[in-house]
């Protein structure tokens, strides 16, 4: 699939929405060398925006109508990664990540994303998938 352009994701998810799209994607590609893929977001969603690298998904961003969702799958070990740093993350986080289901391949934590101060525990999560391949700013 071709890249969708600003435009039909500002009039799908709404301009706010899309600039945290762009900010935090920015903060992802500044970390980690990746392989980034727009596909077919499915029966539930309109559009994924999948990072992968050596055929590994780190995270994907769903667009739908007037929502913005960040996934992010947590291995076993990474589970308990996760919850040394309970007390860093904000309480919607913890929420979403406590609610979320657990599969044979992992907890699916999807979060919504709806300003920009889910960026940081964003952050902090993707830092337990993968170590960054390049400094982290703000560190």
């Amino acid at each position: 699939m071709e890249n969708i352009g600003r435009e039909e994701l500002e009039r799908l998810v709404g301009i706010n929405k899309v600039n945290i799209f762009y900010h935090i994607t920015d903060v992802i590609t500044s970390l980690y060398e990746t392989e980034q893929i727009w596909n077919n977001g499915g029966r539930k969603w309109t559009y994924e925006y999948k990072f992968r690298k050596s055929g590994k998904t780190l995270c994907a961003f769903y667009f739908k109508e007037n929502t913005l969702g960040f996934m992010i799958i947590f291995d076993k070990d990474e589970r308990s990664k996760v919850e040394e740093i309970r007390n860093e993350l904000s309480s919607d986080v913890l929420k979403t990540y406590d609610d979320a289901q657990t599969f044979h391949d992992g907890k699916w934590v999807m979060l919504n994303i709806t300003d920009y101060s889910i960026s940081e525990d964003i952050k902090k999560l993707l830092f337990i998938k993968r170590k960054p391949t390049a400094a982290p700013y703000g560190k």
